[in-house]
C-alpha cells in the first residue's frame, strides 16, 4: 500500500511515519524537511497548486495533516489560505493523479470553548480563525465527496489537543511547567480537558486504514477519561514520585496579565509563549464525546495515564 502525508514532517506526521513505516511506502510532502525522514520527503508547499500537483504520486490513500494552527499566525488570512485554499489544492492534485481516499485531521476548535461534551452532531460554533477555517476546509471537502460518494472516501478526524514526547503544545508545556517545579495554576483548576495521546491518534489514523473504511465518516478523537488541571498535576505528582507546590492566581488576573504581554508583544514585535488567548483555551472547560470511535472497535494501545507518564519522562530525560 502506498500513503502520501500532506505535512508529515511535523509532530504528529513523524509519529505517523513512525507507525507506518515499515508496513507501506510513505511520501512526505512538505514545505519543511523532515529531521527524521528527509529521504521520503519532497518539499512541497500547498498553497502552491503547481507544486502540488506536479509532485503528487499515484497511492492508494492521502492524509492531510498540514494547517496553520498557532494562535499568533499573522497575517490571518494565513490561516484561509493554507487550511483552506490548501486543501482544495490537494484534492484537485488528488483528482489529477486518480486517489480517492483521504484523511483530513480537522480540529474540536470548530465546536468552540465551553460546550456540554459535544458529539460529531453538535452544531459548529469556531472562537478563532483556527476553528473556522478547520471548518471550511471539512466543507471543501465535503463538497469534493457529494460529487462522487460512490466511489471516494472520506475520513475526518477531529482530535483534541494532542500531546507526546518531544511536542512543544500546550499540553506538553504544561507539564513542563509542572515537572520544573515552575508551575503557576491560573484560575482553580476544575475545568475537565480533554486530550489525546499522540500514538493513540497515529494508531487511530492507521486503524482507518486497515480497517478498509469506506464512504463518509466524522470522529472526534480523544483519550479518555477527561481530566481536570488538578488531576493532571496529581498524575505529574505520581509520574515524578514528589509533590509540586500549587501556586494559584484568579483567572482575571491572569487574563489581564496575558492581555499585557499580548500588547508587549505587538509593540515589540515579539512572540511570548503566555498569551491572552492561550489563558482562556487553558482556563476553559474542553470536553468532547468520543463515543463514535469507541463504537468503532479501535482499542488505544496506551492509556491516557501511560501517555502523560511517557511524556514526562521524556521531560526529565531532556532535562
Amino acid at each position: 500500500m502506498k500513503i502520501n502525508i500532506i505535512g508529515g514532517s511535523g509532530f504528529i506526521g513523524t509519529n505517523l511515519t513512525d507507525a507506518m513505516i515499515n508496513d507501506w511506502t510513505i511520501l512526505n510532502l512538505d514545505k519543511a524537511l523532515s529531521s527524521k525522514y528527509d529521504h521520503l520527503t519532497v518539499k512541497v508547499d500547498i498553497c502552491n497548486n503547481n507544486e502540488i500537483q506536479n509532485n503528487m504520486r499515484l497511492a492508494d490513500w492521502v492524509i492531510l495533516l498540514a494547517a496553520e494552527h498557532r494562535d499568533d499566525v499573522s497575517p490571518i488570512s494565513l490561516y484561509y489560505k493554507v487550511n483552506v485554499e490548501g486543501t482544495a489544492n490537494v484534492l484537485k492534485a488528488m483528482n489529477r493523479a486518480g486517489i480517492k481516499k483521504i484523511i483530513f485531521t480537522s480540529s474540536v476548535a470548530v465546536y468552540g470553548l465551553n460546550k456540554d461534551n459535544p458529539d460529531e452532531y453538535q452544531e459548529v460554533d469556531p472562537f478563532n480563525h483556527y476553528g473556522k477555517s478547520k471548518w471550511e476546509a471539512e466543507e471543501v471537502l465535503r463538497t469534493w465527496y457529494r460529487e462522487a460518494p460512490e466511489e471516494r472516501t472520506l475520513i475526518i478526524i477531529r482530535p483534541t489537543v494532542v500531546f507526546g514526547p518531544g511536542n512543544k503544545g500546550n499540553v506538553y508545556n504544561l507539564l513542563n511547567q509542572i515537572s520544573s517545579g515552575k508551575f503557576l495554576m491560573i484560575g482553580d483548576g476544575n475545568n475537565k480537558k480533554s486530550m489525546a495521546f499522540v500514538e493513540n491518534i497515529t494508531a487511530f489514523i492507521k486503524f482507518c486504514i486497515v480497517s478498509d473504511m469506506t464512504g463518509y465518516h466524522l470522529f472526534n478523537y480523544a483519550d479518555k477519561p477527561d481530566m481536570t488541571t488538578n488531576e493532571l498535576v496529581s498524575q505529574a505528582e505520581k509520574s515524578l514520585d514528589r509533590k509540586i507546590l500549587r501556586l494559584r492566581i484568579p483567572y482575571f488576573i491572569g487574563y489581564i496579565g496575558g492581555l499585557s504581554l499580548d500588547i508587549i508583544a505587538k509593540v515589540l514585535r515579539m512572540k511570548f509563549s503566555i498569551s491572552a488567548v492561550r489563558i482562556k483555551k487553558f482556563c476553559a472547560t474542553t470536553q468532547f464525546s468520543a463515543e463514535k470511535v469507541r463504537q468503532s472497535g479501535f482499542k488505544a494501545p496506551f492509556s491516557l495515564d501511560e501517555g502523560l507518564n511517557k511524556t514526562i519522562l521524556s521531560i526529565l530525560k531532556r532535562t
